[in-house]
């Protein structure tokens, strides 16, 4: 199976200069942890709920604090195309639950979870990758930033 066939496919993106409150009310409206930042149609980032709590509230950061202050800006991300198991063992072994999806002209086509993988048949995959993912520490720690 392919990463197409598994992903969310309408996909919100967070603009740099948006603020924390607007990027958190976001994310409530379409019961979602995480939004891609692009400028245009370049995608520069993400962030998720927690960077928002991490790098933000408990750094001392208001809500108007614009969303490039707590995105994580390398961004991880895999291609349309690709086999969902070989996404899977990556995303533990970079240790992280959501990827954007690009098709190959590196353009942003949708969003991919541990749990869209994990109920389109990769169940057994999905749990070796939460494994990988569960582990403390990593690329992706918030305390490394």
């Amino acid at each position: 199976m392919r990463v197409r066939d598994c992903m969310t496919k309408d996909v919100r993106i967070a603009m740099p200069d948006a603020t924390l409150r607007d990027v958190a009310q976001a994310m409530a409206s379409l019961d979602a942890g995480l939004l891609p930042v692009a400028e245009g149609d370049h995608l520069i980032g993400m962030v998720t709920d927690r960077d928002i709590a991490v790098r933000g509230v408990a750094m001392g950061k208001g809500p108007e604090t614009p969303v490039r202050d707590v995105m994580t800006s390398d961004v991880k991300y895999c291609f349309d195309d690709e086999e969902v198991s070989a996404v899977l063992q990556n995303m533990g072994d970079i240790q992280v639950r959501r990827l954007p999806v690009l098709n190959r002209d590196k353009r942003l086509v949708g969003i991919v979870s541990l749990g869209d993988l994990a109920t389109n048949g990769e169940a057994a995959h999905a749990g070796e990758a939460l494994g990988g993912i569960s582990q403390r520490g990593g690329e992706h720690s918030q305390t490394t930033h």
